[in-house]
């Protein structure tokens, strides 16, 4: 099993680049790393059970202050991040 360090990189880098959601990043953060159980993770991060569950679904329409009570915990937040293909050039 990866460590906890390892995995939390791994689901950073997956965020950033878009390969997976922010509800698979959550339910990851959930069993890899603390290996709670929904009830208890739910507690942790001051979210209602429905709401964690919708959540990992990726079913709800959260705010940034919703996903950041999540990550916040792990040393990470939402935000804007540039993309890593070139830029869109206008013409004049």
């Amino acid at each position: 099993m990866q460590d906890r360090e390892t995995v939390l990189e791994d689901i950073r880098q997956q965020l950033a680049d878009g390969s997976i959601t922010f509800g698979e990043a959550i339910r990851r953060l959930r069993t890899q790393v603390t290996g709670l159980n929904q009830a208890n993770f739910a507690l942790m991060c001051k979210l209602s059970m429905r709401t964690l569950r919708l959540l990992e679904q990726d079913a709800a329409n959260p705010t940034v202050d919703t996903l950041n009570s999540v990550f916040k915990l792990f040393g990470m937040q939402v935000g804007i991040v540039a993309l890593r293909r070139k830029p869109v050039t206008l013409p004049d």
